[in-house]
């Protein structure tokens, strides 16, 4: 008897693995990354201590702990060893997301994973493997784009390092980065990838602000800096999000009897459009006159649907939880995130 059950369960484990080989494969592939990563640390002591690293790289790394703490202590943020280990990548990246969309909608392909639910992007640790997934992506028809990743969050399933790359920040920029992250880690909900990037992005931009203006005060350059980029980044934001909302309408007009060549011109005017009236956007700096932005793409590389659902999935709710914090809880931020906490289960 117990002979049978074991070789049904072989058989059922021999089928599992047949089913989800892709998966079980991804996941060996980025598991292999991952701990390549964590077995390259170095504990935090070991790089201050060390006489050939850079004084100014090292203020970085005792500044990331003073955003940790502030973190912690004064937004409520769950304590963690993240950030306790530093990771030298040389130079280099090492990591890439895969996002896609229908071609002619703004709809977001999704992966299914295990245990953390569904994601509208795919991570690689190898470029190789994530040009492959891109290509055959672009075969079944879908808009991609492919980008690098400045940081990420294992949501607690490993202590996440300080990289390399993260010191080349500004002082905004960093303690924008270490919240956002962090935020991660104190509330995940599953299969919600859009609320728990546009809450880390408002944790991260509120918390960033209320730490520089603790730390350096209010009209300090380090805080003014990081104002003016913001102006600058909410005009962005709004004109992008504007654009979906536009390509959305047009997008809705057409139907299976549309000629494709219609469908690609007016989709591509539309996306040229948005983009060349990006150059109107202009943002005042604290001490000088306004400052318009160059454009991030020109006639010969145009962003795709690809682009557009990342910005839907990142910075549609900003308003929604700058509202509820505003209005509900008049401004107090820790009352605040446990409420959230409370409301909304997480990983």
């Amino acid at each position: 008897m117990l002979r049978k059950i074991l070789l049904a369960l072989l058989g059922v484990c021999i089928v599992l693995g047949i089913w989800y080989h892709e998966l079980i494969g991804y996941g060996w592939m980025q598991a292999k990354g991952q701990f390549r990563i964590l077995w390259n640390t170095r504990p935090l002591e070991e790089v201050l201590a060390d006489a050939s690293f850079p004084d100014s790289l090292k203020q970085k790394i005792e500044l990331i702990q003073e955003i940790k703490r502030y973190a912690v202590d004064s937004l409520g943020i769950n304590p963690s060893k993240n950030y306790t280990t530093f990771y030298d990548q040389h130079g280099q990246p090492i990591l890439w997301v895969v996002v896609a969309s229908e071609k002619y909608r703004l709809n977001a392909k999704e992966w299914e994973f295990p245990v953390i639910g569904t994601f509208a992007y795919k991570g690689f640790f190898e470029r190789e493997r994530a040009n492959q997934q891109l290509d055959e992506l672009k075969q079944l028809g879908y808009d991609t784009r492919l980008n690098e990743v400045s940081a990420w969050s294992t949501l607690g399933f490993f202590r996440d390092p300080i990289l390399s790359s993260m010191l080349k920040r500004s002082e905004g920029q960093l303690a924008e980065l270490i919240i956002h992250e962090l935020t991660h880690g104190t509330l995940f909900v599953k299969d919600n990838l859009e609320y728990n990037e546009n809450l880390a992005d408002f944790v991260g931009e509120y918390g960033a602000l209320k730490f520089l203006t603790q730390k350096y005060g209010a009209r300090s350059p380090a805080t003014l800096d990081y104002l003016d980029s913001k102006v600058y980044g909410e005009k962005y934001d709004e004109h992008i999000l504007r654009g979906t909302r536009k390509l959305d309408s047009l997008y809705a007009t057409y139907n299976p009897r549309t000629p494709e060549r219609v469908k690609e011109d007016t989709k591509w005017r539309l996306i040229d459009q948005i983009v060349e009236t990006v150059d109107t956007l202009e943002t005042k700096p604290a001490s000088s006159s306004p400052i318009p932005k160059k454009r991030r793409f020109n006639k010969q590389n145009l962003p795709n649907n690809a682009y557009f659902v990342g910005y839907k999935t990142y910075r549609q709710q900003q308003n929604r939880f700058r509202s509820e914090f505003e209005e509900k809880f008049d401004r107090n931020f820790s009352a605040y995130l446990a409420y959230l906490k409370k409301t909304y289960p997480s990983l």
